[in-house]
């Protein structure tokens, strides 16, 4: 394989920069991004619409990862409840290490290509289910070994990878890999990889809520009113939907407890 996510930087003399050539540089590099997410958008759909499917019937999305990779699988498993009202258990991201690991690193935790399967026996994970692997590099051996076996199992399996023809893409029914190449620092995937990780995350789970009814026009109408700012905003909703005073709109969305309630029974 081609390892492009540890090739040498397109800079040099990176601690000799001034403070704006080091921003510059960074920003260059970032406006690349989007583009190399475009040239996967096929491999996205196809992940995407096997996702939709299984999840329709029932199934749950797990992702696994270690580090950047781990940490940003369980940032768009934790945003989809608040923001699309589904159980806490339909989307999950699991991290090598454990929670721990999400703030501090988990020293080889990564290497261990047992234990992403042990981690996801904690959820019943079974044949209905999905599970993607993130890693930049496309080779660590958690995701490894988590896709190996769940495949096994007849659980459907994709990843997000941003080197070409490695070993966590060849574990995968449905693989995206989104070569970004090198970054601005030689080998810190946490930038422009964690970045395409990022948006491609993005990208899964809004199109997959999509499709699973969970947004009416462009609205989350079914998001959770957690804080004052949700509130007012679903307020808002409301009222514009049926064209009513937001006084109005506040009082049918405190009697039914949701946006999307308080709209059928405002019709």
């Amino acid at each position: 394989m081609n390892r492009v996510t540890e090739q040498e930087s397109n800079y040099n003399h990176i601690d000799q920069m001034s403070v704006l050539e080091v921003l510059q540089g960074i920003n260059n590099e970032d406006k690349t991004v989007a583009f190399a997410v475009e040239k996967s958008l096929p491999q996205i759909e196809k992940l995407t619409v096997a996702v939709a499917e299984r999840m329709k019937k029932g199934g749950r999305l797990f992702y696994i990862g270690a580090g950047t990779s781990g940490r940003l699988g369980v940032v768009d498993a934790s945003e989809c409840p608040p923001t699309y009202g589904v159980p806490f258990d339909w989307v999950v991201g699991i991290i090598a290490g454990g929670d721990t690991a999400i703030r501090k690193a988990v020293e080889f935790a990564e290497d261990d290509a047992e234990q992403a399967w042990k981690d996801l026996q904690e959820f019943n994970i079974n044949e209905k289910d999905c599970l993607v692997g993130l890693a930049a590099s496309g080779t660590t051996p958690y995701v490894i070994g988590g896709l190996n076996t769940a495949r096994k199992h007849g659980i459907l399996t994709g990843c997000i990878v941003c080197n070409t023809g490695g070993p966590i893409a060849a574990e995968s029914d449905f693989p995206v890999e989104v070569v970004v190449g090198p970054e601005f620092v030689t080998g810190s995937t946490r930038m422009k990889s964690g970045t395409a990780q990022k948006l491609v995350l993005n990208m899964l789970s809004t199109t997959v809520m999509v499709q699973l009814g969970r947004v009416v026009g462009n609205k989350m109408v079914d998001m959770q009113l957690t804080n004052h700012k949700l509130v007012d905003r679903g307020t808002q909703m409301v009222a514009d939907e049926l064209n009513i005073g937001y006084d109005e709109a506040a009082e049918l969305l405190t009697r039914y407890g949701s946006v999307r309630k308080a709209v059928e029974a405002g019709h």
